[in-house]
Formats: C-alpha cells, sequence, structure tokens
C-alpha cells in the first residue's frame, strides 16, 4: 500500500522568540530509517507551545515550528521501522525521541532521559500537514478513535492522568485541581473521576465553573469569590484535599495549595509560571508530613494507559477546532487566560 506524498505542505511557522507567526508553504520533510512519516490531521494546541514561542525553554528551542500534540495518519515508513503499517493512525507527542540506553530509558521512565529529543521545541512540530518522528516513540492510536479529539490527550491527557497518578490519591479521596476550567484541567477532572477520586474543581469565572461541574467536579471554588480559598477546601473535604494537581500557571495560587492538602497529602506540579519559586513553611511541611512532587508529561506505558481510557469513552475532551492561520489568536486568548477546554489545529484550513 501507498500514499502520495506532496512535495511541499502547509506550516505555521514562527521567527524568532515573540516575533512573526506565519502560515508557510515548506518542504515535506524527509524521513530517517527509525522514523516514520505522518500526515498531521488535526493538532491540539498546548499551552507550553505559548511558553515555547516565549523564549521559556532558551536555548534548548531548536525549532520554529511548534505543536506536539499531533494526531494523524502513517504515510511512509523508515527502513528499519517495524510494528507499524502505512494507514495506521498514530499520535505524535512530546517525546520524539531518546537514546534507550541510559539508566531513565532502561528503566522506563524515558522522561528523564538526558538525550531527550522533543517535538515544536528541538525538533520541528505538529503545526504543520506532515511530521517525521521516531517510530518507537509515537503512539500507536485505535482506528475508531475520533483523529479531531485525540490530540490533546497526546500532552494534555497524559500530563493529567500522569500528574494523577504522581499523586498516589486512591479510590474515594479528595483531589484539589487547581486551574480546573482550562484544557489540563478539564481533562484532570475527568481522569480524576475515572480513577474513582473526588473532585475540587479550583479556578475563576462562571463559564469555568459551569465547565468543571460538567466535566464531573464534585465541587467548584471560584477563586475570584472566595474569601479563602485554603479554608473553603479544608471545610469541604472535612481535613484538607489528599491531593493537589496544580494545573495552572499562577505562582500564588500554586504556592496556596500547599496549605489545604491534609497530613500525609501530596501536592503535585505541573503548571510552569515563568521564573516562579515554591516557598514552604518547613514546620508544617515536616509536621504534617507534606509531599511535594514534580510531574512531567508520561512515558509511553502512561500514554498507552491515557490513550485506552480515551478510547473507551470515559474522557470527552471539549475542543475548539480552528485552522492553522488562527494560531496566533489562540495565543493570544490563552495569555488573556480566556480559554476553556482545549483548541485543536485543522491543518487542512
Amino acid at each position: 500500500m501507498s500514499i502520495e506524498i506532496p512535495k511541499t505542505q502547509k506550516a505555521i511557522v514562527f521567527e524568532g522568540f515573540n516575533g512573526p507567526i506565519n502560515l508557510q508553504e515548506i518542504p515535506v520533510p524527509e524521513i530517517q530509517p527509525n522514523e516514520i512519516l505522518v500526515n498531521i490531521k488535526y493538532s491540539g494546541i498546548c499551552h507550553s507551545d505559548l511558553s515555547t514561542y516565549h523564549a521559556a525553554w532558551g536555548s534548548l528551542t531548536k525549532t520554529k515550528i511548534l505543536g506536539h500534540e499531533g494526531a494523524g495518519v502513517v504515510v511512509k515508513l523508515g527502513s528499519n521501522v517495524t510494528g507499524w503499517k502505512i494507514g495506521d493512525y498514530a499520535g505524535v507527542k512530546l517525546i520524539d525521541s531518546t537514546c534507550s540506553q541510559c539508566e531513565h530509558c532502561q528503566q522506563a521512565n524515558e522522561v528523564l532521559c538526558p538525550k531527550i529529543s522533543l517535538n515544536g521545541i528541538s525538533t520541528d512540530g505538529t503545526f504543520q500537514q506532515y511530521v517525521a518522528t521516531d517510530a518507537f516513540n509515537a503512539a500507536h492510536l485505535p482506528s475508531s478513535v475520533d483523529l479531531s479529539k485525540v490530540g490533546p490527550i497526546l500532552c494534555a491527557g497524559v500530563t493529567a492522568y500522569k500528574g494523577l497518578k504522581t499523586s498516589n490519591a486512591k479510590p474515594n479521596e479528595w483531589v484539589a485541581i487547581v486551574g480546573a476550567g482550562g484544557g489540563l484541567g478539564s481533562l484532570a477532572i475527568q481522569y480524576a473521576k475515572s480513577m474513582g477520586l473526588r473532585v475540587i474543581g479550583i479556578d475563576g469565572g462562571e463559564d469555568k465553573a459551569k465547565s468543571a461541574k460538567n466535566l464531573g467536579a464534585d465541587e467548584f471554588i471560584d477563586f475570584t469569590k472566595s474569601e479563602d480559598v485554603a479554608k473553603d477546601v479544608i471545610e469541604i473535604t472535612n481535613g484538607g484535599a489528599h491531593a493537589c494537581i496544580n494545573v495552572s500557571t499562577s505562582e500564588k495560587a500554586i504556592q496556596q495549595s500547599v496549605s489545604y492538602v491534609r497530613p500525609n497529602g501530596t501536592v503535585v506540579l505541573i503548571g510552569l509560571p515563568p521564573n516562579a519559586s515554591i516557598n514552604v513553611n518547613i514546620l508544617m511541611a515536616v509536621l504534617k508530613q507534606v509531599t511535594i512532587k514534580g510531574s512531567y508529561v508520561g512515558t509511553r506505558w502512561d500514554t498507552t494507559e491515557a490513550i485506552d481510557i480515551f478510547a473507551r469513552g470515559l474522557i470527552n475532551c471539549p475542543i475548539t477546532v480552528v485552522g492553522l492561520s488562527e494560531v496566533p489568536n489562540v495565543f493570544k486568548l490563552m495569555e488573556e487566560n480566556k480559554i476553556v477546554g482545549r483548541y485543536v489545529v485543522d491543518t487542512s484550513k
């Protein structure tokens, strides 16, 4: 089976940090022996794409094409590739390739590989119609999956899911999700419910409150109306949340979360406010035996699990579909904190 591949394609290209972002015609990439060529049908727009554009990762950024939540169809196989065939559905996620030899790769924790290559950061990402990506790290997608909705699962979904796993929260325990109304938060709520957890969504605004409740949050705290968020969480949970998942980019909100987890609770850091730090009252942390953990995307197996939960219909990813040229407008909405759910690029538009 073969698929005709054009010589050129449409892509969104940014000309330097904080510079112009334009729709351009560029060559379709050639693949290496270990790679597959994926015709990207849809790509989620992640907040970390905006961070990359604003130079959050500095010298790590080697590409001018962002994006790492791509869903599409395999159209070409490298000479060394096994386990894939033309026509398969494939997900192009944040991790493009790893060394497979270091201690972290050998222990199936490849997200810590010192030689990791990242789509949309160190190599060309998914805001284009065709992507060459490492076959071993690309995600197999079920043939029945909705490609327009699965893209965000490959980063936002697996990141939220991995954060919940990292928290070690058990069924029927309370988890507070800070930033519950955004793209990550909307998925974190649903993955938490699929794991049997009780959820308090924390965010600001009626739209986000309605969205969080519709997606399954048991309770919602509007920080713009609450006089004391920590007190409210402790009262609702009768002693504090067993875990707090921070997917917001508010340094203040992250700082506050340490105060309302219950003794032996866990605070998970996922959102990345620029140049932020967290200050902890050591006496309180010791006496309450609070654990603070960072959580960063997910492994291949975490991705497989997150996709499976989605494919079984347990996750409804609320999306707004836009064309490639709309990426700058979506970035502006992100900067204004006006995003509800997730925006997805249709690369044909």
